[in-house]
């Protein structure tokens, strides 16, 4: 049996030098301005984007990768060696169609293939901790077995919140509804958001102003892994600094003994708008 061989879609928001390094296969997604057509991480990057976005009169939309995408992917790693098997890890099946066409993208292959397609039931960073954590563990040379057990464990050890600064976004990507969204807006109302078991959105708590928010974020980590030695992920938009601020305020309540910072890509970015900040946090 050959190495295994790791494939993620561009939501995971991975850094580029980080998945060359760890030789992490991306099938981007694409975002739309109107009839212009970009590929996410590709032929648009996340400060391009957010540049973009703030100027456009159009909201932009997304689109997953076709099958026919995939399967060319697989096709190519294929080729390089038969015998080893792939694990495909993707955005939240409740949040895009990405997951199910790398499933049907599976079933055309006319060959055997070893290839197990992961559902991460997370977005951005959520999905790319589990890519990363995958991808080492395929350079140490870790069976697949292995791979997909660390996989799991990751999903049911990670805790996400995000704050964003507008509820616009959301709202018309039908992320949430129409009242929450006004209501917000007009009383200052920071919804510290987070992801369901299976990658929906949903609001864990409300609270009057940005602050506030950030310290109810901190008490909740606290509440879950206690002291016990994490690791935390920051990841802004277009405004770094209020991501760090919020990491700076996580990092301040908490046992963190490795820290690191990605960028919140356009696909993401297009449901959440600017001014995302997110704090992804698990045990080490």
């Amino acid at each position: 049996m050959g190495k295994v061989r790791i494939v993620a879609d561009s939501t995971s928001d991975i850094p580029a030098d980080v998945r060359e390094r760890l030789g992490i296969t991306m099938v981007p997604l694409k975002v739309l301005f109107g009839e212009e057509t970009y590929m996410d991480s590709v032929t648009i990057s996340a400060e391009q984007f957010y540049e973009r976005l703030k100027a456009s009169p159009v909201l932009p939309t997304t689109s997953q990768p076709s099958p026919l995408e995939f399967s060319d992917v697989y096709e190519r790693l294929l080729d390089e060696d038969p015998d080893g098997p792939i694990i495909s890890i993707h955005l939240a099946a409740v949040l895009s169609g990405t997951h199910q066409s790398a499933v049907i993208a599976e079933s055309m292959l006319e060959r055997p293939a070893d290839i197990t397609i992961v559902d991460s039931k997370s977005a951005s960073y959520g999905i790319g901790l589990q890519v990363v954590r995958a991808a080492e563990m395929a350079q140490a040379g870790e069976s697949k077995e292995r791979i997909l057990e660390e996989i799991q464990r990751l999903q049911n050890d990670l805790e996400l919140y995000f704050l964003v600064d507008t509820l616009e976004f959301l709202h018309k990507g039908g992320r949430i509804g129409r009242a929450s969204a006004l209501i917000g807006s007009i009383l200052n109302i920071k919804p510290i958001l987070s992801l369901d078991k299976d990658g929906g959105v949903y609001s864990v708590d409300k609270v009057r102003g940005t602050k506030k928010a950030m310290a109810r974020i901190a008490e909740m980590f606290k509440a879950t892994f206690g002291d016990a030695p994490v690791g935390l992920i920051i990841a802004g938009s277009d405004n770094r600094e209020a991501a760090e601020e919020l990491g700076n305020r996580v990092k301040g309540e908490l046992n963190v003994k490795e820290v690191g910072y990605t960028t919140v890509g356009s696909v993401i970015g297009v449901h959440t708008g600017p001014g995302v900040s997110a704090v992804f946090m698990y045990r080490m």
